[in-house]
């Protein structure tokens, strides 16, 4: 344990750590009206060496500041020696870090994972990021009274300014979008997606079940590696991951939110995955899926008139060729029969130009930008 004046730094080596550690960030934001409580189960699997196979080539500490019994600060380490090596980098990552507004809380806890970072051979430090892209990044630095949602970070305003002070600088932003959801879908759209589908023999997947979109799941993940491989930060998903997500999180989806562009061969060559937002349930229990959560998790998945997009992509093979106009014309159809009146895109890069260009053609506005900060050392 280190200690400097009344903080004292502990790093987390046990199960009751781990869960202090992961219980601090739901007292520090309990009453938020804004905040998206995360799945406490998902982020202890996440957290764990034995759940989470990113561990395969991922290192990590986890550290708490301490006022006497209180906590006041977290932070997780992570080295992706995958990442590193495919970005010919020498960068150790931050994420999960919450603090309360006192700079001598948040440079410990950033210095604790600078000196573990250096004594690795690390140059550099960047966040927040998690160990894969499938993880919540970046930290809010617009939209703070704006409602987040289950893959995004929230935290407190005063955050940009300890990360500034603490002589951090911007690597990448993250922008998100609203947008209405019209009442039909025009003429000149459908016609469209019927010629695109002809010139490209392409079809779309009708699943009425979850279970019907698992022999595409695995593809739609390799289309996404494809799609992903050159964002910042990025790292090929590797199959015992696949594996994981596919497990978690597929027989979990309404399959009339999903849409899975396929070429002659089956293969996967375009999706697009959305969820009725889960914020306000996951407000109610907390984050805790257990006595009663599940239950209002359920009651939002069958009734919400507001979408939260997750992923989509295309193969790289397929760009400019009016794929993604396939999958997202297919999924308003879904939101308009089932009365869906909003929805809220993914955290997207601000120049990831092909993926920005379409929210050009709906009534909406970008209310969200997140930031990934940088400084070497």
């Amino acid at each position: 344990m280190t200690q400097t004046g009344r903080i004292e730094l502990k790093k987390v080596t046990t199960k009751k750590d781990l869960k202090r550690f992961i219980d601090f960030h739901y007292q520090l934001y309990k009453g938020n009206k804004f905040w998206c409580p995360q799945i406490r189960t998902d982020e202890r699997n996440t957290l764990s060496r034995d759940k989470n196979p990113a561990f395969d080539f991922c290192e990590a500490e986890y550290w708490v500041a301490c006022r006497g019994k209180e906590i006041v600060g977290r932070i997780a380490g992570i080295i992706n020696h995958k990442a590193n090596e495919r970005w010919n980098e020498k960068h150790v990552r931050f994420g999960w870090i919450d603090f309360i507004d006192d700079y001598e809380v948040s440079r410990m806890l950033v210095e604790a994972v600078v000196e573990w970072g250096r004594s690795k051979g690390m140059n550099g430090i960047h966040g927040p990021l998690g160990f894969s892209d499938m993880d919540n990044e970046g930290m809010l630095i617009k939209g703070f009274d704006e409602l987040a949602t289950l893959a995004s970070i929230y935290n407190y305003p005063y955050y940009v300014e300890h990360m500034e002070k603490l002589g951090f600088g911007k690597a990448a932003d993250w922008v998100q979008y609203e947008f209405e959801i019209p009442p039909s879908i025009p003429e000149k759209v459908e016609r469209l997606s019927l010629l695109v589908q002809e010139k490209y023999k392409l079809r779309l997947i009708k699943a009425k079940k979850a279970k019907e979109l698992l022999p595409y799941a695995p593809k739609m993940f390799q289309t996404l590696n494809a799609a992903f491989k050159d964002l910042y930060g990025y790292t090929e998903l590797s199959r015992k991951q696949v594996d994981m997500y596919v497990k978690a999180y597929f027989g979990f989806v309404r399959p009339e939110f999903v849409s899975f562009v396929v070429d002659e061969h089956d293969d996967v060559v375009g999706f697009g995955i959305s969820l009725p937002s889960l914020t306000k349930a996951l407000q109610k229990c907390e984050g805790k899926l257990f006595p009663f959560g599940f239950l209002y998790l359920l009651r939002a998945m069958k009734k919400n008139d507001t979408i939260d997009m997750y992923l989509n992509g295309v193969r790289p093979d397929y760009h400019a060729k009016g794929v993604n106009a396939l999958y997202y014309n297919e999924l308003q159809r879904a939101y308009i029969k089932y009365g869906i009146k909003k929805a809220i895109t993914n955290p997207q890069l601000e120049d990831n130009a092909k993926a920005l260009t379409i929210w050009k053609n709906f009534n909406g506005r970008q209310h969200l930008t997140r930031r990934c900060w940088i400084k070497h050392f």
